[in-house]
């Protein structure tokens, strides 16, 4: 299927849900940016004393860190909120934050999210095409997850290479045709990007659902990195 099909069927999937997909985007804007601001203007003691500090104090670092871990289930279940679309289903901003109700599944994301980054890193430490390379063949690993509940984190990372083999560049260009509206967003101080991520990830999820789901087998999986 070419890059062009998957867009359209991503704008086809979009049609009617726009409402939701923005008003999501919107949500997870305030918590990731605007939540945190909130919390060390408080934590600073008001918003002079927090606007004219030198430099950042450690617990407002430690806070960043561990709200930053604690955001990847809620990031990795907004991926799964696109799939949902395209395969014609009908979820809501309340499914995306339901993904905290299963602890087991929520560590699961976390502990692959710092697995790939590691493997990622380390294959970065080469070269940094090499790292590019890899970070695209790790891309289908959180679709697996939701399809494949029970694969281990590295059984969802070998099946994502594997799925992948002759896929990455056609994933690579796929990105790249979203520059030109990434660049016209800049005109709308940054506002259009609420529309312009769910098309992105819905669009990704459309590459996962036609293109990486038919290659369904019953191999035995072999874990490689």
């Amino acid at each position: 299927m070419r890059i062009s099909e998957l867009k359209r069927k991503a704008l086809h999937s979009l049609g009617g849900k726009w409402g939701v997909a923005v008003s999501l985007m919107l949500l997870l804007f305030l918590i990731n940016f605007i939540l945190p601001i909130i919390v060390d203007v408080i934590g600073s003691g008001g918003f002079s004393q927090w606007f004219m500090q030198e430099e950042t104090p450690l617990w407002s670092d430690i806070f960043s860190m561990v709200f930053s871990i604690a955001l990847i289930p809620l990031t990795i279940s907004t991926t799964w909120f696109y799939l949902n679309l395209v395969r014609e289903g009908n979820p809501d901003i309340p499914e995306v934050f339901a993904i905290y109700k299963d602890g087991k599944t929520s560590f699961k994301l976390i502990g692959a999210s710092v697995l790939q980054a590691i493997f990622i890193f380390l294959w970065s430490l080469l070269l940094i095409i090499p790292g590019i390379i890899k970070s695209i063949a790790y891309s289908q690993v959180f679709f697996l997850l939701k399809d494949h509940p029970e694969y281990t984190v590295l059984e969802a990372i070998t099946e994502s290479k594997k799925r992948m083999k002759g896929l990455k560049w056609k994933y690579f260009l796929m990105h790249l045709s979203f520059i030109g509206w990434g660049i016209l967003c800049m005109f709308t101080i940054g506002i259009g990007l609420l529309w312009l991520f769910p098309y992105v990830g819905t669009t990704l999820a459309a590459f996962y659902n036609e293109l990486i789901v038919p290659q369904e087998d019953t191999e035995d999986k072999q874990i490689e990195v």
